[in-house]
């Protein structure tokens, strides 16, 4: 299989890039710049991307590279430092840009000599990302120029004949016209790639390697209902079967029927499907608590609890088996880049089942293939389009404390807009929306009498990598509609608001 390998120097957009590449069809891994120099050359790329970070590449101590990359003959992308770093390293000079020497911020009009195989086929102008306060004083002498802005001489660099490039703005997101074009140059025009990383050649490749790996073992693993742990188990199922058991803790905070969509999704293969009605005993030990963070912390605990019992009864498993992704391991420090949050399955083995080893065969995947593997493997789109569901469930779209009432009537209220959003087709142009129970009451009128009931926020947002945020301008009609309908068939709600604050300054969700 033809592979990129992405070298890591910090850059905010680092994930990106690497789904930008997959989405090319072609193969990558990220790896932190400070891996082995024989480890980058054994992984034996077909292409290499230098990504962007914070440093500056003629300070001490900033992230480097080894120059004998130079000399393998494969091609490299250097990407805003990392094209800055391409530079440094071949003879050019790097240094704070000044006021009038091209130090460029956002948006920024940007022309392309199109005669590059980088912007073949590509418009002559055109807007680009910039984030980059240093400025390439001198180029390399093999290097020409190839990209320009009105501030900046050398926007982008190559030297064509060794397939060496370097642009200083990302064209990786979204804010650069044909940014994707771009790479996909880079692999086609220069790497050569034939495009072979697909879903159904990758389904059958793991199938073939779960089966080797478990052999006639045991595997275990905690069923939570959502995209990654469903499509893990549908993966393991295909490959073992029976040898198989997943254990389904029902903490009574799920989505409205989402229970018993789970489990008549993995009806269809010979698994042993553990489901755990576990509501009252989540409910009692969330009485009374308010705050979010307790919140999540109780459901925790009490989940791997629930889980260390089921999983006493199964016994001594060779396997356990978990939904860890690919930006759950980047994210986790992988990279280089600084790690944003710990994930509860990388980097440590739990200590409360009894087992051999760990198996993730989804780690390497980013979650728009996760989905798209499970619909190769056959799962309901209803499950593999869900959208993301925080791991405490409505507990935190309940503010306040919570109570079996309030969750019946959050489910309901929910419901109803996530089926009128799908009725009206609004569901295919947002990334997450939901509804959260308030803890204020207000006075309202129903009929001729008086009611004080609770007030009902509806959230919903479009987004590309849920790390900022646009709320959804969704029609007043649809609105209109699903106020009307959650008011009168949900009893104890007499009013709707909607939030139209982006992330930030606010969070997706509420708690």
């Amino acid at each position: 299989m033809e592979k990129i390998l992405i070298i890591d120097f910090g850059g905010q957009y680092n994930q990106l890039i690497a789904r930008r590449v997959r989405e090319c069809n072609v193969y990558c891994e990220v790896k932190p710049w400070t891996t082995p120099l024989e480890t980058l050359k054994a992984f034996d790329p077909i292409g290499i991307i230098f990504t962007g970070g914070p440093q500056s590449v003629y300070l001490e101590g900033s992230p480097q590279v080894d120059p004998d990359i130079f000399t393998w003959g494969v091609p490299i992308l250097g990407i805003c430092y990392g094209c800055q770093l391409m530079a440094h390293l071949l003879g050019g000079e790097v240094t704070p840009a000044q006021d009038d020497s091209a130090r460029e911020y956002g948006k920024t009009a940007t022309y392309y000599n199109t005669d590059c195989k980088l912007f073949q086929g590509l418009p002559s102008e055109g807007v680009s990302w910039m984030s980059h306060g240093d400025y390439m004083a001198k180029v390399p002498n093999s290097f020409t120029l190839t990209a320009r802005s009105d501030a900046c001489p050398n926007v982008a660099i190559a030297d064509q004949e060794r397939g060496f490039y370097g642009v200083q703005f990302h064209p990786e997101v979204n804010h650069t016209e044909h940014g994707v074009d771009m790479i996909r140059n880079f692999l086609y025009q220069v790497c050569h790639a034939k495009g072979d990383w697909t879903m159904g050649d990758y389904k059958n490749t793991a199938i073939t390697q779960l089966r080797e790996k478990i052999g006639a073992g045991k595997v275990l693993l905690a069923l939570s209902g959502g995209v990654d742990s469903s499509v893990a188990a549908a993966l393991l199922a295909e490959a073992v079967g029976s040898q198989l058991t997943c254990v389904f803790v029902d903490h009574g905070l799920m989505r409205l029927n989402e229970g018993d969509e789970v489990e008549e999704a993995f009806s269809k293969w010979e698994l042993n499907f553990v489901r755990v009605d576990a509501e009252s005993r989540f409910l009692l030990k969330l009485a009374g608590v308010d705050e979010p963070e307790r919140k999540r912390k109780i459901i925790g605990e009490e989940f791997i609890r629930v889980f260390e019992e089921e999983s006493k009864k199964i016994g001594t498993v060779d396997f356990l088996a978990q939904g860890t992704i690919y930006p759950d391991v980047i994210e986790s420090g992988a990279g280089e880049a600084a790690v944003i949050k710990s994930h509860h399955n990388v980097g440590g083995l739990p200590d409360y089942v009894d087992f051999k080893e760990i198996v993730e065969p989804l780690r390497m995947l980013f979650k728009d293939e996760v989905r798209q593997l499970g619909r190769e493997l056959g799962l309901p789109e209803y499950l593999v389009s869900r959208q993301p569901f925080p791991g405490p469930g409505l507990a935190i779209r309940i503010i306040g404390d919570i109570t079996k009432e309030k969750a019946d009537r959050l489910r309901q209220a929910d419901f109803i807009f996530r089926e009128e959003m799908a009725k009206a087709g609004e569901d295919k142009h947002l990334n997450q929306y939901f509804a959260v129970l308030t803890n204020t009451r207000s006075v309202g009128v129903m009929g001729d009498g008086r009611t004080y009931d609770y007030t009902l926020a509806l959230r919903a947002v479009t987004t590309s990598d849920f790390m900022t945020a646009d709320w959804a301008r969704i029609p007043y009609d649809l609105l209109d509609k699903v106020s009307s309908r959650i008011v009168n068939e949900v009893k104890g709600i007499n009013r709707i608001v909607y939030d139209i604050t982006s992330k930030p300054p606010a969070t997706i969700e509420w708690e």
